[in-house]
C-alpha cells in the first residue's frame, strides 16, 4: 500500500503511523503486566521496540525536506524494529506472558505494518 504523498502534511498522516502507534499503546499496556522480573528486561524491550517505529517515522518525515534519502533511511530503521517486535513477541508468547490469541493478533499486525513500510520506502520520492 502506497501513500499518496499530496495528501500527506505529517507523520501523523501516514496510515503506517496510526497502526504502529495504535499497536504501540496495546502493547505497552499489555507489557505492565509482565512479572516484575522482566519489567527492566523483556517488558522494556518491547515497550522501546514498538514506540521506535512510530518515532523514526516522526523524525524521518521532519528530515524529508531536507533529505529524502535521509527519510528513508528512517523508514528503514522502523522496518528494522517492526521485524524485531515479531521475535519479542514470540518470546512473550514462549515465556506465557501473553495469550496466543494477542500473540498472533500482534505478530500479523506487525507483518502488515513491515509490509507498509516496504511499500513507503519504495514508493516515497
Amino acid at each position: 500500500m502506497t501513500e499518496d504523498r499530496k495528501k500527506i502534511s505529517s507523520f501523523e498522516d501516514l496510515q503506517v503511523f496510526q497502526l504502529a502507534y495504535k499497536i504501540s499503546l496495546e502493547i505497552h499496556k499489555a507489557s505492565l503486566e509482565f512479572p516484575q522480573r522482566e519489567q527492566y528486561g523483556l517488558a522494556d524491550q518491547i515497550r522501546r521496540a514498538s514506540k521506535s517505529i512510530c518515532a523514526n517515522l516522526a523524525e524521518g518525515f521532519g528530515k524529508q525536506n531536507f533529505s529524502v534519502k535521509e527519510f528513508k533511511r528512517y523508514i528503514a530503521i522502523a522496518l528494522g524494529s517492526s521485524d524485531e517486535m515479531r521475535v519479542w513477541l514470540r518470546y512473550c508468547f514462549d515465556l506465557q506472558y501473553i495469550k496466543e490469541s494477542d500473540w498472533k493478533d500482534w505478530r500479523d499486525r506487525y507483518q502488515q505494518i513491515s509490509m507498509m513500510l516496504q511499500g513507503l520506502h519504495r514508493s516515497w520520492k
